[in-house]
């Protein structure tokens, strides 16, 4: 869940205690273009105040409308669909006949809301199970790797950080890479044995680990959702959890360094038991080329390459009958 569906939920649930009247809108499915994902969550009170997004403006619009003038009163989930022909798209600004299947639920008990903002802050994943029929929530532990489903009777949506990230080093440009992606929603992991830094890490919301690099990629049992950026420029721990992290199944492996000591560190991991295929997953020079100097543009260009791969790793996981797709 990413930090706008997350103040989506913090909103509606002040406004039920404000004692307003909300609708939290779902994004079940899209077909065509579409800028906010299955999952993605909107609010709407019953004065038209709303916070998130499903579209790009224009179907908030007709929702905001439609709890204005017809709320929903049966105290139901139900469903509602924008851009089934041509003309509703273009209506609408759906683009290349774009579709929206969206559950619009009216919000009722929030205790749900509260429990899923606190569990989810402590860096759980859950699952909310929406039953069409009563509208009762109910939340259940949750894998990262699970999608969004609707049966027709049940919505299940997924919540929390679905994505983690190591980073090996605790100086001044892991303190701006750790924060920028915290933003992001991955669950951010220091680590660093050398009292010295660590000592004076700061970042709240960041787990810091003073374990040897190696042991904590082993400790992480890193998957396909793990990113693991080494950037204390010491050989002796970057190599360590690279050695590791290029045999798991992290989906993105990479090391601060110039193009020369890349390929010198190459030439050292190969002296290692990884493969050519192992070694030539790693990302470095770290980060896309966007003549970054300074460390947070560093951690810019560090983490849009991560986000790049993450993407592209995401789009992987969608079955194939799904269509939904972002613009980019």
């Amino acid at each position: 869940m990413d930090s706008v569906d997350l103040d989506v939920l913090r909103s509606a649930l002040e406004w039920r205690r404000q004692g307003h009247r909300v609708d939290l809108v779902t994004v079940i499915e899209t077909w065509g273009s579409s800028p906010r994902p299955p999952g993605a969550l909107l609010a709407v009170r019953e004065d038209g105040q709303v916070v998130g997004s499903v579209s790009g403006g224009c179907v908030e619009d007709d929702l905001i409308e439609r709890v204005r003038k017809a709320p929903l009163t049966s105290g139901k989930p139900a469903l509602t669909v924008y851009g089934v022909t041509k003309e509703e798209a273009a209506r609408f600004g759906l683009p290349c006949g774009g579709t929206l299947r969206l559950m619009q639920e009216p919000l009722g008990d929030t205790a749900w809301i509260a429990e899923l903002i606190a569990r989810t802050t402590e860096h759980e994943v859950l699952a909310r199970v929406l039953d069409m029929e009563t509208g009762r929530v109910t939340l259940s532990p949750a894998a990262r790797d699970e999608q969004i489903s609707f049966d027709g009777k049940v919505l299940r949506t997924i919540h929390g950080p679905r994505w983690r990230m190591l980073i090996i080093g605790a100086g001044q440009l892991s303190r701006y890479l750790a924060t920028m992606a915290q933003t992001l929603d991955f669950n951010v992991t220091v680590c660093d044995p050398r009292e010295e830094y660590s000592a004076n890490w700061d970042v709240s919301g960041v787990t810091l680990s003073s374990a040897m690099p190696d042991d904590q990629v082993l400790a992480m049992q890193l998957d396909a959702h793990s990113a693991v950026v080494a950037l204390t420029h010491d050989p002796k721990l970057d190599d360590m959890a690279l050695l590791e992290a290029l045999k798991s199944n992290a989906f993105y492996v990479g090391a601060l360094g110039s193009r020369a000591n890349t390929a010198k560190r190459k030439e050292r991991l190969a002296l290692f038991d990884l493969t050519p295929e192992e070694i030539g997953r790693l990302h470095g020079p770290v980060g896309l080329r966007i003549g970054s100097r300074t460390p947070p543009e560093i951690a810019i260009s560090i983490l849009a390459e991560i986000v790049a791969v993450k993407n592209a790793a995401a789009e992987r996981e969608v079955p194939s009958e799904a269509s939904s797709c972002a613009v980019a």
